[in-house]
């Protein structure tokens, strides 16, 4: 039951929750950070720390964010914009670095400005 970052994050992205993690599996995109099912350890350290109340286990997920869940997950098992491979499970979002793309549903949400 690995938690999920959904739509309040997206261009917030206040990094609160990646200094949290104590397995290091909330990877930075473009304009919103994603949790790393296959990293994630269900601590839920993340959540209480996020301002703008973005995270949740999968399976309590808003009903109005649930597309959000397989998103994240599509995030790290499909080739995101600019990129050949998915990023999979590469042991850790420090050493990974920032992603610098999003999915196609984060990228098609209206600038927050």
């Amino acid at each position: 039951m690995p938690y999920v970052i959904a739509e309040p994050c997206i261009d917030i992205m206040d990094r609160s929750c990646m200094e949290e993690c104590p397995v290091d599996c909330i990877y930075e995109g473009d304009r919103k950070l994603y949790i790393n099912p296959l990293e994630c350890i269900d601590c839920g350290n993340c959540e209480p720390v996020c301002p703008v109340q973005a995270i949740a286990q999968d399976r309590r997920v808003a009903p109005e964010l649930k597309d959000f869940v397989t998103d994240n997950k599509r995030f790290f098992a499909e080739p995101l914009p600019g990129r050949d491979e998915p990023i999979g499970a590469p042991g850790g979002a420090t050493v990974h670095g920032p992603v610098g793309a999003d999915t196609e549903l984060v990228a098609a949400y209206a600038s927050r400005g």
